[in-house]
This record gives C-alpha cells, structure tokens and sequence, in this order.
C-alpha cells in the first residue's frame, strides 16, 4: 500500500501510545505524557524526548488519562501535536483514515470530544474507534486462519496501566454485560512498590520514573505465594529471592542494574560505589495485587476470579471454548510467572471437563496496534469509517449509526 494512502492506527493507551501506518511491519512506541524533572524545571519533554533527559530523578508525569479515562485534553493535544510532527514520528493525519483506540465502556462525552478534536484539529477524513481488546480480538482471529470472525469465541484479559480488562467475545462479538473491570494496573503496582521501598530503604516516593524500572527488572509473579514468603524464616529460600538493585546516578549509570553474584564466593561482585537497594519479599508482594486487591484495600476480587465471573454472563455451549482461548495482552502481563499463575488459579476455579488454555503473543504491548493494522487493511474498513463529510452534517450522532 502506498504511504499516501494508508490509514493512521493509534493504540492510545494510559501510559504509551503505538502508532504507525497500516502500511507500516511494526508501531513506534512513546510515552503518552509530558514529564518535567526536577533538575531541568523549565523544559517539559514530550513523548520521546524523555531520551534527552540528563537526570531522571524525581522525574513526574503529568498524564491524558485520571482513572484509566482521557480528561486532560491539553495534556492529550500537546502530546499528539509532538507525535504527529516530523519531530515526533513523522506522520500526519491530515487528509488520511485514522484508527484510534478508547477504554472499555468510555463516557459519551469523552467519546465525543476525541472525535471532534481529531475532525477539527487534525483535518483527517475518516476516523474509526475501537478499544484495544476489540483489535486485539481481531488480530487473534486473523492469526488463527481457520477460525472466521463470525464464530470466534475468545476471552481477552488487557492487564493495562490503569485498569484490567476482562472483555468476553461470542460468536465474533463483544458481549457488554460480560465485561469485568478490577482498578489495578501498572500504574498501581508502581505505586504500592515505592510505597514500601520508602518505608523500609529510602525515600522514592518522587521517583516513579525510577521505580518503574525496578519493577520491570526485578518483580515477579511467585507460583506459590505462602511458599515465597518463608524467605523471612528460611536462609536457603532468602537467598535465593534477595536481589541487591544498583540505582542510577545519571551520570556514570542511567538505567539501573541488579548487581551480580560470584557464583564461586556466593557473595555479591563489588562492581561499583553507586547507592543500591536490597530487595526482597517486594519482589512477588507487589504483582500479588493482580490476583489478590484486596492487600491494598481495593475491595474487588483478582483476575482469575473476574475471569470465571465474565464466564456465568456467557452462554454454557461457549465456555468450552472460551476457556480454550483466552488472550492475555498489556504490559502489566510481563512479569516472569505470571502467565503459569493465572492459568493454574483459573483451572483451579473452572469446571473439571472443561480445559484451560491461555494464549500469549510475543508483544502482548503492541498486540492491539497489529490488530488495528489488519482492520485498517480488511475491506471492510471504509464502511465502518465516520467520514469527515457526514460529521460535518451531521456532527457527532453520524458515528452512533457507525
């Protein structure tokens, strides 16, 4: 497909946006923030430029999106006005089709705004919404060949920043009184792990950006959590969880690193001077929170119990094949463990004939964004589009009919 002609797909999630063309073999990911840091107050970087940031300590976000909803509009604008110039990622949606995504279950209102500032902004000429499960569903349908959509019957859990998603498709379709929501996410986790390096190590109450790191380097999800937990009893089983975290200082080390044993002494390799955090049961307290809310007074139940609840809204003939094929995608299902854990709790909780399988792409993150692309691409795709003509006519209800 010529680039003149190829459609614009945003997966604009809470913390990255993914966007390309449809034309495009993979999407460019950046943050969908502004951030400031402490030490350069006078310049905010947008999306990408984090890069060009020299200290990253006590780096704050100020993000589009409160409570897994796009409110900010002005965050939102001048994070797309970044993107969509050449000094972001070069792409324009003037004159194109743009595919962009929205939460689950998103307020009329904000629906509405997004379509107009896009329209009136933008100058795009169709615009098509979607959620991110939707497009994810869709790629998952696409990928497996024999399947047509019509009878499709899948189960997507978007563990995203915000908020996870339990969002059951029947017969190719979403069934709405089937979604489950639980109010934890990446963004929680985050939250509750500088909470408790604060009050055992040192204060990172300010340091997100930091922290976010840690969490990616060293969190995991423990098979069995009354077993993890005898490392405050047990020196063996200590041994093996404690991890010994090198901060970075921005000069000499940017990122953070986990400081390596020497297997022959048992000990840690003195590898530098650089300040370090010693982490233990944080490594498997924080990721529990996915399956149990519950510790930080979210009074709402884990995944594998919203999974089974989604189930009881589904008609019985399907959850043979719903349990056959749940898609699990978004950055929060990257923890090592993570996937074993959730497959063995829902087994736990389904029917004994029944069988559980659980699918997992290579880049659960972008998986919806290549959705999005392969809608872009189908035939359909220029009969769902609101085109630019009809909303200026008929302003925003021309979409309802889409």
């Amino acid at each position: 497909m010529c680039e003149d002609t190829a459609a614009v797909v945003i997966d604009n999630g809470a913390y990255t946006a993914k966007l390309g063309l449809s034309c495009h073999d993979d999407p460019q990911i950046m943050p969908n923030c502004i951030m400031k840091a402490k030490a350069e107050r006078r310049r905010a970087f947008i999306g990408s430029q984090i890069d060009e940031c020299r200290d990253a300590s006590g780096l704050f976000y100020i993000l589009c999106f409160q409570k897994g909803y796009l409110l900010n509009w002005d965050i939102q604008k001048t994070v797309w006005d970044y993107i969509f110039s050449s000094e972001g990622s070069g792409i324009s949606l003037e004159d194109r089709n743009v595919l962009v995504t929205e939460p689950q279950l998103n307020f009329p209102s904000i629906q509405e705004a997004m379509v107009e500032i896009i329209f009136e902004e933008y100058h795009c000429s169709g615009i098509h919404k979607s959620t991110t499960a939707d497009l994810a569903a869709f790629n998952y349908c696409t990928d497996s060949e024999e399947t047509p959509l019509q009878s499709l019957n899948c189960l997507v859990v978007d563990v995203g920043y915000s908020f996870t998603h339990i969002v059951p498709f029947v017969c190719g379709k979403k069934l709405l009184k089937g979604i489950r929501r639980i109010d934890v996410g990446g963004k929680v986790l985050t939250n509750h792990l500088k909470e408790l390096i604060s009050y055992r190590h040192l204060n990172v109450m300010d340091e997100s950006y930091v922290v976010n790191q840690i969490k990616e380097d060293v969190c995991f999800v423990s098979e069995n959590f009354a077993n993890e937990m005898l490392c405050h009893t047990d020196k063996t089983k200590r041994d093996e969880i404690i991890m010994e975290y090198v901060l970075p200082d921005f000069t000499s080390v940017k990122r953070g690193y986990v400081r390596k044993r020497d297997v022959t002494q048992n000990s840690l390799v003195d590898d530098s001077d650089q300040q370090s955090l010693r982490l233990c049961n944080e490594r498997f307290t924080v990721p529990e929170l996915l399956f149990h809310p519950t510790d930080v007074g979210i009074k709402q139940v884990g995944i594998p119990e919203a999974v089974i609840d989604a189930l009881k809204e589904c008609p019985v003939y399907t959850h043979h094949e719903l349990l056959r094929n749940i898609l699990v995608i978004g950055g929060s299902s990257l923890f090592a463990g993570f996937i074993p854990r959730l497959k063995a709790e829902i087994r736990a909780l389904a029917a004994d004939d029944l069988e559980v399988s659980i699918i997992f792409p290579e880049d659960p993150i972008a998986y919806g964004w290549y959705g999005g692309k392969e809608l872009a691409l189908s035939d359909g795709f220029k009969d769902i589009l609101l085109k630019r003509e009809e909303y200026e006519e008929n302003g925003y209800s021309a979409c309802n009919e889409k």
